[in-house]
């Protein structure tokens, strides 16, 4: 497991064991030499160590996602948030996450290298470690993913309820309430809750322009529909709380699966997935720190599966790894970020995605207001919280629906969040559609799962 060996000072100092890597497509783009040991491993290999190079290769990463090797092949890369990049060439597919130096308070970061990375072929076999180096230099970049002091985070959370009133008072699209189950976490783990320091992004990507053909093919698709309401069947399965845990793309991660399995099995098969193992067994999670649904529901899924909750029961805890081996797993074919690449997402084709292949995880940002969601129509109002000073950060949820309310006619996503049943509408939540609403439209994520 090199990612989390490579950064043990840092889990040490704070307790934390994501990166704090902030990487911008400009600085990825471009030549690569990539450094790879012999092709003989399994899906257990570690990657602590590169060990000896066998092969030597030379990509060139395109606008806006093509890969082309040293003959001239052809294929695929795609960023994944500022944390790393995955390239799929010549039948193989390789994944690293970018170099840095430092921790979430001041980290430096190195975007023209790799930590060491995994790489394997389509087959899933013939495993091997690798590690790249840009051609170019890029300039290392300083940044902070949490500005607020460690001893403020760390403070109890407290209700605000002139919070609450003023949102009621400024607008009527949706209303705030206050609720007493989050003062049992401190403000730390609210934090968490709405995606950690992990999921700290200071400018997520804007939804790419729709095309005519987009357009034209969204305008044949009913003007409400809801995956929980197929002609009076539901494919949704239930809300889960993630706790204190920054795991919520995990949830979002399982609940598509989940959904994907009901859909392609008529509802035969109801599993429940383990958000605990990708926690706490995967090189890929960031475990309670916060994470990404393209590489735990896309690649962990491919690559290693996913099992039954009671398999590796959650504990909201960063456990070691204690899956029962011999659960068996279920899994993914195919994965990418709706539109190809981490960039390409807009309305249109979240709609047609959405209606066409089932349930997506989604990113959005979280502002104070939003944890006192109560119900309607969310949108940010601007309106901070001044007892629970906390970062902005981006959430995962599982998109399920969309519509159009019937008295004001303001367009609308639904939602699924893990926050319990007991938040929001009934565990899930609506907010402004079409308008890119604290950047939902940008970083929605598809699946196929194998039933």
């Amino acid at each position: 497991m090199l990612f989390r060996g490579a950064v043990l000072a840092v889990c040490l100092a704070l307790a934390w064991s994501d990166t704090p890597a902030n990487c911008l497509y400009e600085d990825i783009r471009g030549t690569w030499t990539f450094q790879e040991t012999e092709r003989s491993g399994d899906s257990s290999l570690s990657c602590d160590e590169l060990g000896p190079v066998v092969h030597t290769k030379t990509f060139t990463l395109s606008f806006p996602d093509t890969a082309t090797d040293e003959l001239g092949n052809e294929g695929t890369w795609t960023m994944i948030w500022n944390q790393g990049f995955e390239v799929n060439i010549n039948e193989r597919s390789y994944f690293a996450f970018s170099y840095y130096e430092g921790d979430f308070t001041s980290a430096t970061s190195y975007c023209d290298r790799t930590f060491s990375g995994w790489s394997r072929d389509k087959t899933i076999r013939n495993w091997s470690c690798f590690s790249a180096q840009k051609n170019t230099r890029v300039a290392p970049r300083t940044s902070s993913k949490v500005t607020q002091p460690l001893s403020k985070l760390h403070k109890a959370y407290r209700n605000d309820e002139k919070l609450v009133s003023d949102i009621n008072a400024a607008q009527t699209s949706w209303r705030a309430k206050a609720y007493p189950e989050h003062e049992k976490f401190g403000r730390y783990q609210m934090f968490l809750r709405a995606g950690g320091p992990g999921a700290v992004l200071s400018s997520p990507p804007s939804p790419a322009p729709a095309t005519p053909e987009q357009k034209a093919r969204v305008a044949f698709l009913p003007e409400n529909f809801d995956w929980r309401n197929v002609e009076g069947v539901n494919y949704v399965s239930a809300v889960r709380d993630q706790a204190s845990c920054g795991s919520c793309y995990t949830f979002a991660s399982m609940a598509q699966l989940e959904a994907r399995l009901r859909m392609v099995t008529r509802n035969q098969r109801q599993d429940v997935f383990s958000t605990q193992d990708a926690v706490s067994c995967s090189v890929l999670s960031q475990g309670c720190m916060g994470g990404f649904a393209y590489l735990i529901a896309g690649r962990y899924a491919v690559d290693q599966g996913v099992v039954a909750e009671e398999c590796n029961p959650y504990t909201a805890l960063d456990d070691p790894c204690d899956t029962d081996t011999s659960c068996a797993r279920t899994y993914v074919s195919e994965y990418e970020y709706v539109g190809g690449y981490y960039g390409a997402c807009n309305e249109e084709l979240m709609l047609q995605a959405l209606v066409e292949k089932g349930p997506l995880p989604v990113g959005y940002m979280v502002y104070d207001d939003f944890y006192n969601y109560g119900g309607g129509i969310y949108h940010h109002t601007g309106f901070k919280n001044d007892f629970n000073p906390l970062e902005v950060t981006s959430h995962a949820v599982l998109l399920v629906g969309y519509g159009v309310d019937n008295a004001t006619g303001e367009k609308y996503w639904t939602c699924k969040n893990s926050w319990g049943a007991d938040w929001g509408e009934d565990g899930f939540f609506r907010i402004r559609r079409g308008s890119n609403e604290c950047s939902i439209e940008s970083m929605a994520f598809d699946a196929t799962v194998i039933p």
